[in-house]
């Protein structure tokens, strides 16, 4: 039986954005949730897309699911068990990762069945 979880929805709706690599952090990269990753290739941040200039390639339209936490690194199937409902139902998600939990984004027009299908898998999810 795969672990069950208890999730809570963020309130704002989120962009991902792809940056240069070489690219200063933006002053508008800012706020609660805030995620950026640096690689060789690209400076990916996600952040609410309210703060997003219009000029910065991204997706909006994102919302946030958080896995209620900390969670032990050393457990196994965290996001496995979160996507895996998903994906049969057909819904992209944008998955992060900190030290305590872990966050999946999904389109902000998939968010329904999303909960949908993850109350179905045995998860709960607290109200926006």
């Amino acid at each position: 039986m795969s672990p069950q979880f208890t999730l809570s929805i963020l309130p704002e709706v989120f962009a991902v954005c792809r940056l240069s690599p070489d690219t200063p952090i933006p002053a508008w990269a800012a706020g609660g949730f805030l995620s950026l990753t640096r690689t060789a290739e690209e400076l990916s941040i996600v952040c609410a897309q309210a703060q997003v200039p219009d000029s910065v390639k991204s997706e909006k339209g994102w919302r946030c699911l958080k896995v209620a936490g900390p969670l032990d690194l050393s457990l196994m199937g965290i996001l496995a068990a979160l996507t895996a409902p998903l994906a049969q139902a057909q819904i992209a998600i944008f998955a992060i990762s900190t030290y305590d939990t872990d966050y999946l984004l999904v389109k902000e027009k998939d968010l329904e069945q999303a909960v949908h299908v993850l109350n179905q898998a045995g998860h709960s999810i607290q109200p926006d």
